[in-house]
């Protein structure tokens, strides 16, 4: 179903993203987080799983890091035996500088064409070092899985900085893009500014748009918060300013991502733009992975499948 929706350009697709336990836990431990994942997920009405492939991302910033980084287990890997049985596509991220072309070109032919799906995620700055561009493995994928859909990642609030961050998505659409998965939103005027020139620039060009999908994260302390704001989210200021001083810094979190949604939601669909959303938490704690469920069933409800 999830790579229909994407072939259709359909709206409405609600996705949830997971990091995969970290590398070295025991084999029990992994079972046991695994099974607590899919115990929550059992319920929902998502389309599918993102995997995401953490990268050691110090050399984009020289603000230390909120919590120390942490390499994973493989996306695929544990996509392949401890999800198994979430009966839901997985988009497993690629950060294709990690990789040297054997290791990119095992995974992109063992990839299921009917629900296995890969975003491939470039450098996070000009100055790391890498062992392929994105553009070699873009051609790689061509030669290798035509038919495998691929996604890209878009940062919305770069937009309003540089003002040509459509320019790009219509660039990796060119080299076979198909979807987009956004960094977390907190500003939703940056979104707003994106997909307006998105929608514009595809309707001048005579370019069919295919579906945005709007990561929303909760953030339950000042630590997350500070965490998120690393990672690059743009949070405004009057936003952090109510975040900080909130009697329940989750709660408004949540409901403020909830409002963000349905604005953009709503701007999108006067447009027919297509877009959908992808919730995650950045936190490990219970309290702040419940919250992203919780924000997960009130998004499922009110989208266009739920």
């Amino acid at each position: 179903m999830l790579i229909e929706k994407i072939r259709n350009r359909e709206s409405g697709i609600v996705l949830y993203g997971l990091v995969p336990p970290k590398k070295g836990t025991s084999f029990e431990k992994v079972a046991e987080i695994s099974n607590r994942q899919l115990q929550r997920l059992k319920a929902t009405d998502i389309d599918g799983l993102i995997l995401y492939d953490i990268q050691d991302e110090d050399s984009r910033t020289s603000e230390e890091r909120p919590f120390p980084f942490m390499e994973t287990i493989d996306s695929f890997t544990y996509s392949r035996e401890y999800l198994e049985s979430i009966p839901v596509p997985k988009i497993i991220y690629r950060s294709v500088g990690k990789y040297g072309r054997p290791e990119l070109s095992q995974f992109l032919s063992s990839l299921s064409p009917e629900n296995e799906m890969t975003v491939f995620v470039g450098a996070s700055s000009l100055s790391q070092e890498v062992t392929m561009s994105i553009n070699d493995a873009y051609e790689l994928k061509k030669s290798i899985n035509n038919n495998a859909v691929l996604g890209g990642v878009t940062i919305p609030e770069r937009h309003k900085f540089k003002g040509n961050e459509h320019i790009k998505v219509f660039n990796k659409i060119s080299k076979g893009c198909s979807f987009f998965v956004s960094q977390g939103v907190y500003d939703v005027n940056a979104s707003k500014d994106f997909l307006s020139d998105y929608y514009y620039y595809g309707k001048e060009k005579g370019i069919p748009l295919v579906p945005i999908i709007f990561t929303l994260t909760p953030c339950g302390s000042k630590k997350t918060l500070q965490f998120m704001k690393w990672l690059g989210i743009s949070i405004p200021r009057w936003l952090e300013s109510d975040l900080i001083h909130s009697d329940d810094i989750l709660q408004r979190s949540v409901d403020i991502s909830e409002q963000n949604w349905n604005e953009l939601r709503g701007f999108a669909e006067q447009k027919g733009i297509p877009i959908g959303c992808n919730i995650e938490s950045v936190a490990v704690r219970k309290v702040e992975v419940d919250a992203s469920i919780e924000l997960l069933r009130r998004v499922c409800k009110k989208s266009s499948h739920g």
